[in-house]
């Protein structure tokens, strides 16, 4: 898994090329087994069916850009629909903004990725824009052992109430270190004798590697990554982007 910039998506041309020969073939695949009254249908011909699919795909090709998002959409649904209940159940505490807010919004998040860092402010602008904007946040540590550590404090300033105030003091001093950590968690207020005691637990471990498990099963490489309804958002995509995913589950 990588740090992940704003999401690249195939060209125009690349993506309506790989979409136009899965149309064609499966199309054609379908007509095969439900025969109709057309000559061609009725033949069972696959490759002349292939060919009447693509013809028209080249004669309205304004239809390519909705079928790759309706594509993708389905595929986001379908990662999401077995686990969607465990990605949405935060971790007691790593919550940010409203806890008993009505629209959720998940940020898989690593305290050493830059552009996490750099999604920080999008995400407290929808906090500030929306009062019932629930952000569960999944630790997710996967770029060095530093990472892990902040994940771990992080998670025990979760136990004590002071999750936001962690989080947002890591991602403002910097790549995490032991150095680094410890000031987070000073400037949070954390009881640190307590800390220590949580992290040793079990519990703490067991989230860490289920947040992996699930970002495996929705299909992230890397962070930052973002479940919004059933849409599933990977990369720093920024806070329009997200808005409009939420406004979808609002709706």
């Amino acid at each position: 898994m990588v740090e992940q910039p704003p999401a690249k998506r195939l060209s125009l041309r690349q993506g309506a090329a790989l979409l136009a020969l899965a149309l064609a073939g499966a199309l054609a695949g379908w007509l095969v087994g439900h025969r109709s009254s057309s000559p061609v249908v009725a033949s069972g011909d696959k490759v002349a069916i292939e060919q009447v699919v693509r013809d028209y795909i080249l004669q309205h090709p304004e239809i390519l850009p909705e079928a790759m998002e309706r594509l993708r959409e389905r595929e986001d649904a379908k990662n999401l629909s077995a686990v969607a209940d465990q990605v949405k159940a935060p971790f007691p505490g790593a919550v940010l903004g409203n806890p008993s807010g009505k629209v959720t919004l998940v940020e898989f998040t690593d305290f050493a990725c830059t552009y996490c860092r750099q999604s920080v402010a999008d995400v407290e602008a929808l906090i500030a824009a929306n009062p019932e904007l629930k952000v569960v946040i999944r630790e997710l540590p996967i770029l060095s052992p530093q990472s892990t550590d902040a994940a771990r404090m992080a998670l025990a300033a979760a136990e004590q109430g002071l999750y936001p105030a962690f989080h947002r003091a890591m991602y403002a001093i910097g790549r995490p270190d032991a150095q680094t950590i410890a000031a987070a968690a000073r400037q949070a207020g954390l009881d640190m004798a307590r800390a220590n005691r949580f992290i040793a637990d079990p519990k703490v471990e067991a989230e860490i590697a289920r947040n992996l498990e699930l970002a495996r099963q929705l299909g992230f490489n890397g962070t930052p990554a973002w479940v919004a309804g059933e849409a599933l958002l990977s990369g720093a995509v920024g806070q329009a982007q997200l808005a409009r995913a939420l406004e979808k589950v609002e709706g």
